[in-house]
């Protein structure tokens, strides 16, 4: 009896996922826990394993897809007579091919599936032009590119047309270069969600920010000291992430309403920092979550960070990887942003933004001196946040950066 593959449960909160893809095809053998179909929801994206080894009898999704947690996905035969079968159906195939002659030359097509529907439009062919692999004929979207894409032109014989006489035409007016197509792609789940809820929260939070910047030249420095036996000892660079953490753990400790959230009418106040760090993955900006933040040491964070971005790249992240959180630091700095105002990510009541760090002269002990300089912005949500509190907040991450050794002696 076949085996079934079956969209797994994602969390309490996800009930819908989106085929983003399908990554084996009818007929494919597969291995115990080899990847089959990839998901996605409104938080993160998984690849569905196999649950036995065998060869893979039915794909029944495509692309684009959008199913509830239970549905199955595709089937597999496990018992070792799928092979046999699947040559038996084969040759039966071809007989009637065959048999059939011309006649299955042109139409004969089942339905189409959405994803090949888009892919005709894109290519301009007609529907009827393509001939199904699918079960029950149904014409799949790798179909599409098979197609031909436009009908063959017929030699006729024919009295070649008397020559006219040429009446010059005006020139048109020149078309400038480069194409002028419009494309619609439907949002994915997670920018979906990502709209949700930043609407959200412009919506329903007293956004404000405020702006400080911080002298990088002494933490450079320690960081081109100590590099060599960093590394030697962790097996991963000091970065500037890791100092940013900490230096946001003291703040949060010195101010914690921003390490709270509102409730209904009530203030929720964590005594611990799980602290959101902003991540490129291949889907997108993703936000895994450093636990206690405020129990880990420099190399700790270091080895966590580089392990969240390598994962976030496959988009191998767990779920529980990328809720909760207390707080969030985002690096537009990596990108070049040289200042932002960040936004909440509700329901936390603060971000940290980080930006790139730039040669400017600033006047130090009534010199002007050229100095490595970064901007830092803070978000808050004001009916939580008061004014005050948030510059003291920043003000204290500039301490931290600028005199590292704080972080040491919690000073």
């Amino acid at each position: 009896m076949p085996i079934d593959v079956k969209v797994p449960e994602m969390g309490e909160s996800i009930t819908e996922v989106e085929v983003s893809a399908v990554l084996k095809s009818k007929g494919d053998f597969v291995a115990m826990d080899e990847s089959v179909v990839e998901l996605e929801s409104d938080k993160a994206t998984v690849e569905v394993p196999a649950p036995a080894a065998g060869m893979l009898v039915e794909i029944l999704v495509e692309e684009g897809a959008v199913l509830q947690v239970g549905d199955v996905l595709a089937r597999i035969d496990a018992s070792g007579a799928g092979a046999a079968d699947s040559g038996q159906d084969a040759v039966s195939e071809q007989e009637a091919v065959a048999s059939s002659g011309d006649a299955q030359t042109s139409g004969g097509t089942g339905p189409v599936m959405p994803a090949a529907q888009r892919a005709m439009r894109e290519r301009g062919i007609s529907e009827g032009t393509v001939q199904g692999s699918g079960p029950g004929g149904r014409v799949l979207k790798e179909d599409v590119p098979a197609a031909p894409t436009a009908p063959p032109q017929t030699s006729q014989a024919s009295t070649p047309p008397s020559p006219s006489p040429q009446i010059p035409l005006p020139t048109p007016p020149a078309v400038p270069g480069g194409g002028r197509e419009v494309r619609r792609k439907r949002m994915s789940p997670i920018r979906r969600r990502i709209a949700e809820r930043l609407v959200f929260s412009q919506q329903n939070a007293a956004l404000l920010t405020t702006f400080n910047e911080v002298d990088m030249t002494r933490v450079k420095a320690l960081r081109k000291e100590h590099q060599e036996s960093f590394v030697a000892r962790y097996g991963v660079k000091l970065g500037f992430m890791s100092i940013f953490t900490k230096a946001a753990v003291e703040a949060l400790q010195l101010i914690p309403e921003i390490n709270a959230q509102i409730d209904g009418e009530e203030i929720v106040y964590h005594d611990y920092c799980d602290i959101g760090v902003a991540v490129g993955g291949g889907k997108g900006l993703v936000v895994p979550i450093i636990r206690n933040a405020e129990m880990l040491g420099f190399g700790e964070l270091e080895l966590t960070i580089a392990d969240f971005a390598q994962r976030a790249q496959k988009n191998q992240l767990d779920l529980a990887e990328l809720t909760g959180g207390t707080f969030t630091i985002s690096n537009g700095g990596v990108y070049g942003s040289l200042m932002s105002t960040p936004i909440i990510n509700p329901p936390q009541s603060g971000v940290l933004g980080l930006h790139a760090i730039q040669d400017r002269p600033v006047v130090i002990d009534g010199q002007v001196q050229v100095r490595p300089m970064m901007y830092v912005a803070l978000t808050y949500d004001h009916r939580l946040v008061d004014g005050r509190e948030a510059v003291t907040f920043l003000k204290r991450i500039k301490d931290c950066v600028e005199q590292p050794e704080r972080l040491l002696l919690k000073v």
